[in-house]
């Protein structure tokens, strides 16, 4: 297991920021309203909740999405059971994550609950009955091609193409789209062309979306039924 752990500097005090990418891990404007808006929306969330519904995500992050999900499962009265699996490189430390998850009370309940989860250790976590997260730690580019099962909906979150290319690479993208089931879908903040070239290229059919806040575009895409 890849014993890295993310190394941030702070934003204003409350936004976490990656040395290692000179990205942030959320919008310094509203995180929580952006992956509403990214994520759920663009994977057509939560009236597609039900069933065994399985997201996948590249980038865990600050748990953000994740929390986000559950929030909305939960809101929206989902019947069946939510497994959302995370590749991460390198994970958060347990304390940064909850001050990082500090700037969305409306989440705090359950960023609590995740803070204890995580330090207990990364792995697999169950939240109720009904919820489970998998963080699977490492290189993505090695995680994913082993990795069992294939997602109702993907969250593309890594730290932007120009920054963090290698979780952008056709051959990564490429088993995105095999880890896909028929009529899944996929969102992401980023519209950057040889993203959406090289997700078209393993077989999605791939648009361009209204992004958030001064994003002009993201992009969304779908695998054929």
């Amino acid at each position: 297991m890849n014993d890295q752990r993310a190394e941030i500097d702070w934003r204003d005090d409350r936004v976490p920021v990656s040395t290692r990418f000179d990205d942030p891990y959320f919008s310094i404007h509203d995180g929580l309203a952006e992956t509403r808006h990214v994520f759920l929306a663009g994977n057509g969330l939560p009236g597609r909740f039900g069933g065994d519904f399985r997201i996948m995500e590249t980038g865990f992050g600050t748990g953000l999405n994740f929390l986000t999900a559950w929030e909305a499962w939960e809101m929206a009265g989902a019947r069946g059971t939510l497994r959302f699996t995370s590749f991460e490189a390198f994970p958060m430390s347990p304390a940064d994550t909850a001050r990082a998850l500090t700037a969305f009370p409306a989440l705090a309940t359950r960023a609590a609950r995740l803070v204890a989860a995580l330090e207990s250790g990364l792995g697999l976590h169950r939240f109720g009955e009904a919820v489970t997260l998998e963080i699977v730690v490492g290189d993505a580019r090695k995680t994913l091609p082993r990795h069992h099962g294939r997602a109702d909906a993907w969250f593309l979150d890594g730290f932007a193409p120009a920054k963090n290319p290698e979780l952008w690479g056709e051959a990564l993208l490429a088993e995105v789209a095999s880890h896909t089931a028929p009529g899944g879908t996929l969102a992401s903040y980023t519209a950057a062309g040889h993203v959406r070239r090289a997700l078209a290229a393993a077989g999605l059919e791939v648009e361009r979306a209204p992004g958030y806040g001064r994003k002009r575009h993201m992009t969304i895409a779908r695998k054929p039924a």
